[in-house]
């Protein structure tokens, strides 16, 4: 492994292009910056070699591009694209986002708007259910939301005109765009030939190879738990059958991953998790800024004091089985056979059970979690709305029950909490919160949040350094933090790589009407 060789004045260097192309599998001369590249290219060799050892991960790097193949072990709907206003990508985007690829690798170095939205209509009309009418100003927002996800990795570049100008009256706007072909190439690279699959899950897992000198079936084990500690917030043991769980265990492996990365593992008895003190590998910074963040770390200090209240006792109950084909079914629906080269079609179930050794099985213990119902975690967010609603942006003040789904949406994607539904099967819809909530042990972490409420200055143009370190105005309610409680099996800590600094500067967009600031902070981080 290169990270061991290189001098420890050159190493966060390293450790930093590491994070950049772990975080972005596509780097291009503007995205997702302009020092991005240039960083890539000086640690190419060590990069592409410590990362097809330890994560069985194949990096490509060209003049204008870096492109990091990663492999999936398992489907996860957690991390969608999102248009530049941060909406999700709905599926008539994503069919538009692939068409518009296809559109590209035919055309020259230029091409307009309304040209390439000509083409995408012209192969909507092999796909049943779906067409792209420039009349109807959905599907124009759409093709443009698809555009424009492409236009900020730089496969296209805006020559002339204005895409927004289109989306508004195609008849009047219109917009130019400059083609870079090593990027539209770069973008769609898929693991395997798609015409040979019949499953989604064709597309996961890897095959054995790499510089590892175990036996095949240990080498695979040891890439997928440090892929597991890069990709996910955090690792629990329970989640994991052997030997994942045994190796996950083992200080060298996770010492390898940190000493790639930088980051720091938190190691408990239920699991590892990768800090992140730089922002630069982790896609949502907790704590953070905003009102859903700052909601989501008051919440979940408000589950902790529930939870480890040892004279109220919550109940507890095993985390409900959930079959793992139910994503990869639902896309299988979606895959036109016609397309499928039936010959040399890919038949392997990954999902399949193994088969029976000739030892005997050993039934492994069931764990069991806390359960709070939904009804109390809606009314916690009331009483919270009601205490601090005013620092809320104006948007949330508004729609409570809004608030609630999308700030326990947020703590179910850092691998905190989980929806259950008790009375059906598989998981509840994304805005339902079902019957309640399972309670993972990496959310004591967040226990004791200190709340600050602030006013800003109104007529005030230029601040004073004094003015920036004022305290809190007089009667401002400031939440004492909990004691500490013994670090055990009900308080392991544990939790995505975060970024301390929550404390920062506002979005404008996230401003409380009242001008008033509401500041969450955990408790003792770092200690």
């Amino acid at each position: 492994m290169h990270a061991r060789t290189i001098d420890s004045l050159a190493l966060d260097n390293y450790q930093r292009a590491a994070r950049v192309v772990l975080a972005n599998h596509l780097i291009t001369r503007s995205y997702p910056d302009r020092i991005a590249l240039p960083l890539i290219r000086r640690w190419a060799t060590e990069l592409r070699e410590d990362l097809a050892e330890l994560f069985g991960y194949r990096l490509e790097v060209t003049e204008s591009t870096a492109r990091l193949f990663p492999v999936l072990d398992s489907l996860d709907a957690g991390r969608p694209a999102r248009t530049a206003a941060d909406r999700l990508f709905d599926r008539r985007r994503y069919a538009y986002l692939a068409l518009a690829l296809a559109a590209l690798g035919r055309a020259g170095d230029q091409i307009t708007l309304s040209e390439l939205a000509d083409q995408v209509a012209s192969y909507t009309e092999r796909v049943d259910g779906l067409d792209l009418a420039a009349d109807r100003a959905g599907d124009r927002d759409a093709f443009v939301d698809a555009v424009g996800w492409l236009a900020a990795r730089g496969a296209v570049t805006l020559a002339d005109g204005d895409a927004g100008g289109w989306a508004s009256d195609p008849e009047a706007g219109e917009a130019l765009y400059d083609i870079d072909r090593s990027v539209v190439f770069a973008l769609f690279r898929p693991p395997r030939a798609l015409q040979h699959l019949q499953s989604v899950t064709g597309l996961l897992g890897e095959e054995a190879g790499g510089g590892d000198t175990r036996s095949p079936a240990m080498a695979l084990a040891s890439r997928a738990v440090r892929r597991a500690l890069v990709e996910q917030p955090v690792v629990y043991a329970d989640d994991l059958a052997e030997p994942h769980r045994s190796l996950l265990a083992q200080e060298k492996l996770v010492h390898e991953v940190e000493l790639v990365t930088g980051l720091k593992a938190e190691r408990r008895a239920e699991g590892v998790a990768l800090i992140d003190s730089s922002g630069r590998l982790s896609d949502v910074r907790f704590p953070g800024t905003g009102t859903l963040a700052q909601v989501a770390l008051l919440l979940a200090g408000e589950i902790a004091d529930l939870v480890l209240d040892l004279d109220n006792p919550v109940a507890r109950i095993p985390r409900p089985e959930r079959p793992r084909t139910d994503l990869a079914d639902q896309l299988d629906t979606a895959i036109p056979v016609t397309t499928v080269f039936a010959p040399l079609a890919d038949t392997v179930d990954i999902f399949a059970a193994e088969q029976d050794s000739d030892d005997e099985d050993v039934e492994p213990e069931i764990p069991d979690y806390p359960f709070i119902e939904s009804a109390w975690i809606r009314d916690t967010v009331r009483m919270l709305t009601g205490r601090y609603g005013a620092t809320f942006a104006a948007q949330w003040q508004a729609d409570v029950p809004g608030l609630t789904v999308e700030v326990v949406g947020l703590l179910e994607r850092l691998r905190l909490i989980e929806r259950v539904d008790t009375t059906a099967s598989g998981s509840p819809a994304p805005d339902d919160l079902g019957s309640g909530l399972l309670i993972l042990p990496a959310l004591a972490r967040y226990r004791g949040a200190i709340v600050t409420i602030r006013t800003r200055a109104e007529t005030e143009l230029f601040i004073s350094p004094t003015d920036v370190g004022a305290r809190p105005e007089p009667g401002a309610p400031v939440t004492d933090p909990a004691p500490a409680v013994p670090d055990d099996a009900a308080a392991a800590e544990g939790a995505e790589r975060v970024d301390p600094q929550s404390a920062i500067a506002p979005d404008p967009a996230e401003t409380a009407a009242d001008n008033s600031e509401l500041v969450a902070t955990e408790k003792g981080f770092g200690s």
